[in-house]
């Protein structure tokens, strides 16, 4: 018996010998370190991607902030500004309304943006399709200089959350932290430039009101101040210098990517329509009050894959779009064109100078119809890319470069009023009704040469308009009633000149 229990309470022993010993985890102390990252979109007008599939994509963007989050769990989206307005997508209509927009915050919502602020673009919608837009959104709008203008003054806008009213705030603060219990709040503040009067937007000084809301955030003690802009790069590297406390703005307004050293900050801008994002990391030490930014550009093309759920999304409102572009067209991903040089679409461009575009533009109208036209002109404010138009370009490029549409119109006009149409388009320069032309000049003395020469007052020309400058929106005088217009041809239906695009596609495609 006795050996029995000794047996027993050596195996008793051995059992609890190789048994593990749990540690218990010791609590990670704070070290006053914290990392974090912010990606930045800025001027995006397109969901889907361009140039055939080659270049940006939304849902290339978000597998792009997944893949980020997978090692940088404090990571956010941002974007500054110009996203609702131009694109082809937006002037088509859904259950009888026009999309306006519409598409990009079902895609934004999808991809989880947690912050954008005004662009000029947003405000080319109306005050009611703007209200709905804002509040289809799941993301926060922010703003320290653009409110809503009403009978009684301005107010901020408001978007609406959960059936309740909230005010655009003008400044948005992250509080941040880390597994080991780093905290710091970083606080952000928007402007923008006053670039698109409208009746129901007032535009208060944007350095008056930077200043304000920088100020702001330093009484509410944010560690790091970060600017959400749309604004010119120029007045973006003013505000950085004059505000010692901003560490990093990120900007909107130029489509094309750069990284600006001012004397105290960096300004950041990506390329226009997601064809690159800025990730700018951070690394800031508590403790010793020390930042360190690294900003990297991060090209959005073909070898990077889609997000899946948001490229259901982003196929649903495609689908919409081919269905009415094969109305007009079989193929909308023909490659009809190369740019090289690209092809300047801009907003700036078009409404202030003669651009390449503008020029096929008016050269395809001229020859659209049996016998082509002396010379062609159409407004700068039709032309609603706003990009660069750069190697293939696709059907659908064109669709998105005119998307109203609209017929080419042949009509005999009086050198006269010819000469002061023109006369009326270069003084409009910096808005729509500035012409693009075809066959036209002016000689050392200002006067207008067509196909090198002279203009006289009786003779009458042959000129091709769009139809929408024969309405008299841009250029009051221009009417089929003028005494000067002698007559006005009508495009037959067999004709590219029944619709501007086909013009512009078969012209292309011929000198390709």
């Amino acid at each position: 018996m006795k050996r029995t229990q000794y047996i027993w309470l050596l195996s008793l022993l051995w059992v609890f010998s190789c048994k593990t010993v749990e540690k218990v985890p010791q609590k990670k102390e704070d070290d006053g370190k914290i990392s974090f990252k912010f990606v930045q979109v800025n001027d995006v007008y397109e969901i889907a991607p361009l140039s055939g599939g080659k270049y940006g994509g939304m849902a290339r963007v978000a597998h792009v902030v997944d893949s980020i989050k997978k090692e940088e769990p404090n990571t956010y989206l941002f974007m500054a500004g110009d996203f609702l307005n131009p694109s082809l997508l937006g002037t088509l209509k859904m259950d009888g309304e026009r999309i306006a927009g519409r598409q990009m915050i079902d895609v934004m919502n999808a991809m989880d943006f947690e912050l954008v602020t005004f662009g000029n673009h947003e405000f080319d919608l109306s005050e009611e399709v703007l209200q709905k837009r804002m509040n289809e959104s799941n993301f926060y709008w922010m703003s320290a200089n653009v409110f809503q203008q009403l009978e009684d003054g301005p107010r901020s806008f408001n978007f609406v959350r959960n059936g309740d009213s909230i005010p655009v705030p003008e400044t948005y603060t992250i509080a941040l932290s880390d597994s080991d219990g780093t905290t710091i709040d970083v606080g952000i503040f928007g402007v923008t430039l006053d670039s698109n009067p409208q009746d129901f937007v007032f535009y208060a000084d944007h350095v008056l009101e930077a200043e304000s809301a920088v100020s702001k955030l330093k009484y509410q003690q944010s560690d790091i101040i970060v600017g959400l802009t749309h604004l010119t790069v120029e007045d973006d590297v003013a505000l950085a210098n004059k505000f010692p406390s901003i560490s990093l703005i990120m900007g909107g307004h130029e489509h094309n990517n750069m990284l600006v050293p001012s004397n105290n900050a960096k300004v950041a801008k990506a390329d226009a329509n997601a064809k690159s994002l800025y990730v700018h990391t951070f690394q800031y030490d508590k403790k010793k009050v020390a930042l360190e930014i690294d900003s990297k550009l991060v090209p959005i093309d073909e070898t990077i894959a889609s997000k899946p759920s948001v490229q259901v999304v982003v196929d649903k409102w495609n689908k919409i779009l081919d269905e009415q572009v094969r109305e007009v067209i079989a193929d909308p991903y023909e490659v009809i064109f190369h740019a090289d040089p690209p092809l300047d679409g801009t907003d700036s461009a078009s409404r202030g100078v003669q651009t390449n575009l503008g020029g096929y533009i008016t050269n395809a109208m001229a020859l659209s119809f049996d016998e082509p036209t002396e010379g062609a002109l159409v407004n700068g404010g039709s032309i609603r890319i706003d990009d660069m138009l750069v190697g293939d370009v696709v059907s659908m490029d064109i669709f998105r470069v005119l998307p109203f549409g609209g017929e080419v119109i042949k009509v005999d006009i009086k050198g006269a009023l010819l000469k002061e149409v023109l006369d009326y388009g270069k003084s409009k320069g910096g808005t729509g009704a500035y012409l693009q032309r075809y066959g036209f000049e002016q000689n050392q003395q200002g006067e207008w040469l067509l196909s090198k020469r002279d203009i006289e007052d009786t003779e009458v020309y042959k000129i091709a308009f769009s139809d929408f400058l024969l309405k008299g929106f841009d250029i009051p005088f221009l009417t089929p009633d003028n005494e000067g217009v002698i007559k006005v041809y009508e495009p037959k239906d067999t004709e590219a000149a029944a619709d501007i695009r086909k013009a512009v596609i078969e012209h292309l495609k011929s000198i390709r």
